[in-house]
């Protein structure tokens, strides 16, 4: 019985527990986890230019969808607010709004289609109008098209400077211009140069949202009205421009810039600074003839007075049967005042007020800027910088005339090329009119309670 417990008593040592492969005590694992990090780093640090490359390749990969995102959230709330307006309710009676849309694809370098049918077409659509898109093949369609264009309520013009100039030239053109004149306009801005943008929509420098406000602002009904320019040459049919006409120095150096691409923020400075080398002093020899501004007639009535009663209507009548009115004796008309002008100049601009609009104005005039020629090569190196922000800017030392109307005459054999909103014309002797307050533009509400208390104040 004594060996018996004794052989009980006896226990065989536990072996010591083994843990699974892949699992570790906290304190064991701590020297395997640190020694595996500093690995990485090490491998970071010995390789770090792919570790830059990659790091910025993530940063601008990650910037980039979030802008995407940002984008159609802006995309969503402006085809909610388009739904708005399109969820009204109107007379059976009553027809769709008719919307015809001048759309240039070749605008902002062939970009212009894709820009217009992501940000503007869904919120026109959602809006409930009867929108007709016509799209133009080559420079100069819109003109044509324009001309043969049926009844409508909206003219939208999709494009650029070009664009808008072709649209309003073939539309005043046109033997009912009179008529159709009166017929809103709308632009939404998507080609490189969108001058009127600046007037009639805020600045913002994300170009879907301004595409957006643009969008949304024909369908808000706000408009202000323009003046244009009608610029007609001796043989040619007139040419209408809402920005106006440059001719000299500082606007050939300027279609040139492009040429200099591989230089970079330099190019503007290059290629001003190269057109010093070719001609010094350039000098324009003109001349002019113009009248001064005229007086801004009242306003008409946007809405018709009604039609009165019948007595009414009667009663006026049998006055005119029995007392009819005096012939008036006609007024001899006053001869119109010409001033003229010779002029040597390195640059001549005529451009109307509409960069600058002012709605409570009392006369109707255009700003004719004549720079002096006595200009160095670093002043105009300087100065073309500054052209190429503002094109219609008068600089200091410049002579500034206000008129209605001007001729003018350029010297035989004269080269060179005007600038037309933008785009170019052969230089040749013409005649400019100020046509005041001709079309009407559709505008962002906030852009035009800021020109009204601009004009209070």
């Amino acid at each position: 019985m004594a060996a018996v417990s004794s052989r009980a008593g006896r226990r065989r040592p536990r072996a010591a527990r083994r843990f699974p492969s892949g699992r570790c005590s906290g304190a064991a694992a701590s020297p395997g986890g640190m020694a595996g990090a500093g690995k990485v780093f090490a491998t970071l640090r010995n390789h770090w230019k792919k570790t830059t490359f990659g790091v910025c390749l993530l940063s601008w990969g990650g910037n980039w969808l979030y802008g995407k995102h940002c984008d159609n959230l802006l995309r969503r709330a402006a085809c909610l607010e388009a739904q708005v307006f399109g969820n009204e309710l109107i007379p059976s009676s009553m027809p769709l709004k008719k919307a015809t849309v001048f759309l240039n694809p070749a605008a902002c370098k062939g970009k212009a289609r894709n820009l217009f049918e992501k940000n503007a077409a869904p919120i026109l659509h959602l809006s409930g109008l009867d929108v007709n898109i016509v799209t133009t093949d080559y420079e100069g369609q819109a003109k044509k098209l324009m001309e043969l264009m049926e009844n409508t309520d909206l003219i939208i013009i999709a494009g650029g400077d070009g664009t808008v100039q072709e649209v309003i030239t073939g539309l005043l053109r046109r033997a009912d211009e009179a008529a159709f004149s009166k017929i809103p306009i709308g632009f939404i801005p998507l080609g490189k140069t969108c001058t009127l943008s600046h007037t009639l929509y805020p600045e913002s420098v994300n170009q879907v949202q301004h595409i957006t406000n643009a969008t949304l602002a024909i369908l808000k009904g706000e408009t202000v009205p323009l003046d244009v320019l009608q610029i007609k040459g001796e043989k040619e049919q007139p040419v209408y421009a809402l920005s106006g006409l440059r001719w000299g120095s500082y606007r050939d150096a300027g279609v040139k810039v492009s040429k200099y691409w591989y230089l970079g923020p330099l190019k503007t400075k290059a290629a001003h600074f190269f057109s010093t080398l070719k001609e010094w002093p350039q000098k324009h020899q003109a001349a002019l003839m113009y009248l001064g501004p005229t007086e801004r007639p009242p306003e008409e009535p946007e809405e018709k007075p009604s039609r009165p009663p019948l007595y009414v209507r009667l009663y006026r009548r049998l006055r005119l049967y029995w007392s009819p009115p005096r012939k008036e004796i006609p007024q001899e008309v006053a001869p119109e005042d010409w001033q003229e002008l010779k002029l040597s100049t390195v640059e001549l601009s005529i451009a109307t007020q509409n960069r600058q609009l002012d709605l409570t104005r009392t006369e109707d005039f255009m700003n004719i800027c004549i720079e002096a020629d006595t200009v160095s090569k670093g002043q105009f190196v300087n100065r073309g910088s500054q052209k190429m922000r503002d094109p219609h800017m008068c600089p200091e030392g410049s002579q500034c005339i206000q008129a209605s109307r001007c001729i003018l005459q350029l010297p035989e054999g004269t080269e060179g090329s005007f600038g037309i909103d933008n785009e170019e014309y052969e230089a040749m002797p013409v005649e400019v009119k100020l046509l005041p307050r001709k079309l009407r533009f559709f505008c962002d509400p906030r852009m035009r309670e800021q020109m009204l208390r601009a004009a209070v104040q």
